[in-house]
C-alpha cells in the first residue's frame, strides 16, 4: 500500500510500468520476427545471402530497424541458434531422454527425438553446416552445435558404461565419437530428403542400429 505522501511515486511508477510492459512485448515480438526472418532466408538461400539488408527486406523493416535489435550480422547468427531451438522446443523435445529409467531406454528415445528434431532444423542446420568454412558467423553457430551434440552424446554413451551396459569393444570415448558420425546431417539428409524417410522410420531404425552397436548383447 502507498501511503498519502507516496502516492504520487507510486503512481508514476504504475503508469510507467503499464507503458514498459507493451514496449517490452512489441520489442520481443519485432525481435522474433527478424530471427524467423534470418531463419527463412537461411534455409531458402544459405547463409551468404542472409544479410543484414535482407533480413530487413524479408521482414519488411527499415535496416536501422535491424540494428536497433541487433548490433552486428554477428550477434544475429549467433541468436539465431537460440531461437531455433527454443522455437523447436529442444530442451521439452529431449526430456523424456533425460528422464528415462535407464540407459538403453534413454539411448532409443534419443534416437527416435533425433530424428523427430532433424525433420524440423534439417535445412538451417545443413546450410550453415555447408558455409561454416567460409563465413565466420557460421562457423561460430556451427561450433556451437556441434559442442551441444557432443556433449548430448558423451552423456548417453557415460549412463551406458555406468550401468555396465556399454558394448564390448568401445570406451566412452570411441562410442561418443561415433554416435556423433551416425547422427550427422548427412546421414539424416540422406535418409529423410535423398530416400524419402519418414521421421518415424528414421528413428525406429535408428534405435535399432544404436542398441545393436552400443548395447552389450544378453
Amino acid at each position: 500500500m502507498c501511503s498519502s505522501s507516496q502516492r504520487a511515486g507510486c503512481e508514476h511508477g504504475a503508469m510507467t510500468r503499464s507503458i514498459e510492459e507493451p514496449r517490452n512485448a512489441r520489442s520481443r515480438r519485432s525481435r522474433a520476427a527478424l530471427l524467423r526472418a534470418a531463419r527463412e532466408l537461411v534455409e531458402e538461400h544459405g547463409m551468404a545471402a542472409t544479410t543484414m539488408a535482407a533480413v530487413a527486406e524479408r521482414a519488411g523493416v527499415s535496416r536501422r530497424a535491424v540494428y536497433l535489435h541487433f548490433a552486428s550480422r554477428a550477434e544475429l547468427i549467433s541468436e539465431l541458434f537460440d531461437y531455433v531451438n527454443e522455437v523447436e522446443d529442444i530442451e521439452g523435445r529431449f526430456a523424456p531422454v533425460s528422464d528415462a529409467p535407464d540407459a538403453v531406454t534413454a539411448l532409443d528415445r534419443f534416437a527416435r527425438r533425433h530424428a523427430e528434431f532433424m525433420r524440423r532444423v534439417l535445412a538451417v542446420s545443413r546450410a550453415v553446416e555447408r558455409e561454416a568454412g567460409d563465413d565466420p558467423d557460421a562457423e561460430r553457430h556451427w561450433a556451437t552445435a556441434m559442442y551441444w551434440r557432443y556433449e548430448t552424446n558423451r552423456a548417453l554413451m557415460e549412463r551406458l558404461d555406468r550401468e555396465g551396459v556399454l558394448a564390448p569393444g568401445w570406451t566412452v570415448d570411441t562410442a561418443t565419437d561415433m554416435l556423433l558420425a551416425l547422427i550427422s546431417n548427412s546421414v539424416s539428409e540422406t535418409l529423410l530428403v535423398n530416400r524419402g524417410w519418414t521421421a518415424e522410420q528414421a528413428g525406429e531404425h535408428m534405435a535399432l542400429l544404436l542398441r545393436s552397436a552400443f548395447v552389450a548383447q544378453g
